[in-house]
């Protein structure tokens, strides 16, 4: 073991591990050169509790634990990263922000849903001039009445095009602290005004439904709101927190399969009459990634650790995403580099693992915002 895990979160990871090698790793290429969402896998997803991984039994959900969370999310990252993302950013951001804040109304219409698949979530925070300056979103929600019109404009928007309702951030107190005015709301699919304006062609991650999406005078009611009028940034940067121990997981997984297909291909391949495993140059990557990785598990899961006991974890889900992130993308590259010019071809798929790694160090803070939380907290004391 790398570290103890409990028996039943061991039963788990294997559990999700079999599923994965099962139903997603004979897929995942087609799914990427298609760049196509895989709806059939959803209801097997939902079978197996990962559409609900951190909802209450009472609403249909597994009642999981964040460490549980970050354990599915490994298991699937290691055959895929674009499912991973999907199943990440649904539980963690759209159902987790109706879990954290949302009204008990809320939570009986949106949670049952989400956990059987028949809505995917949606969560959209980022504008297109908006990034990590999140607080500076445009989008306004305006009351009217007895409810709100939404107007603007979010970009990179997870299961935008799919998800059967979406989370939204929007300005609604322009004259206040811009971190101060945002509020959320809820907007199911099939509101008038609200669409998927444009499908994002990526580098990675490709069978992840991504989308810009519009909300043009999308007129909604009170009860729509999450939360606090003017407190949805506050709120916001709280499903941040540990949504990044979902991404440093992801990237965990990333990693690891990359450097078991390095392992199987240095063993297999053959140079000069030997095994490309007998020669330094190879054992000293696999040896960077190993010690890197296991690293990384340990600062994710130190990070999953506290969340679960209610201790502060900010700091410690920022250190995780940032490192876990960077040490995939190396370990990728140098699994590739392994590989030689066959992993440099589809043919492998270490270099779709590669691609699909890079989102992990922009996603939900660029590691160069991961650096400025540590810091901020660090010199706080």
């Amino acid at each position: 073991m790398r570290f103890q895990l409990s028996e039943q979160h061991q039963i788990l990871q294997k559990a999700v591990r079999d599923f994965a090698r099962a139903e997603v790793a004979p897929h995942a290429r087609k799914w990427d050169e298609e760049e196509r969402f895989p709806r059939e896998i959803v209801p097997k997803l939902a079978a197996l509790g990962l559409l609900g991984i951190r909802i209450p039994e009472e609403y249909g959900g597994a009642g999981m634990d964040t460490t549980s969370y970050a354990i599915c999310i490994e298991e699937i990252a290691k055959v895929d990263g674009s499912l991973a993302l999907t199943v990440a950013s649904h539980n963690g951001l759209g159902t987790g922000h109706i879990l954290a804040f949302g009204s008990d109304a809320q939570k009986k219409k949106y949670l049952p849903k989400a956990t059987t698949g028949e809505w995917l979530a949606a969560w959209a925070l980022t504008e297109p001039g908006s990034g990590s300056d999140s607080a500076g979103l445009t989008t306004t929600a305006k009351k009217d009445g007895a409810g709100w019109v939404l107007n603007g404009t979010k970009m990179f928007i997870t299961q935008g095009s799919v998800g059967g309702f979406c989370v939204v951030l929007a300005r609604t107190n322009p004259s206040a602290a811009k971190q101060k005015g945002i509020t959320a709301f809820v907007v199911e699919h099939g509101t008038p005004g609200f669409s998927a304006s444009k499908h994002l062609e990526k580098l990675g991650c490709r069978s992840s439904d991504t989308v810009e999406l519009t909300f043009d005078n999308v007129k909604i009611s009170d009860e729509q709101r999450i939360g606090e009028i003017d407190h949805g940034f506050t709120d916001t940067m709280r499903i941040l927190d540990r949504g990044r121990i979902s991404i440093a997981a992801m990237a965990l997984g990333l990693g690891r399969g990359a450097l078991d297909m390095a392992v199987a291909y240095s063993k297999d391949r053959k140079q000069f009459n030997r095994p490309i495993a007998d020669y330094q140059a190879v054992q000293w990557m696999l040896a960077d990634m190993k010690a890197e990785l296991d690293a990384a598990a340990l600062l994710t899961y130190r990070a999953a650790a506290l969340a679960d006991k209610n201790l502060p974890f900010a700091r410690e889900a920022s250190m995780a995403k940032l490192f876990a992130s960077e040490a995939a993308s190396r370990a990728c590259n140098k699994s590739l580099q392994i590989h030689g010019g066959y992993g440099y071809t589809r043919e492998f798929p270490v270099e779709r693992h590669l691609r699909d790694a890079k989102i992990c160090e922009i996603g939900e803070g660029t590691s160069e915002v991961q650096r400025m939380v540590i810091a901020k907290h660090l010199l706080r004391g």
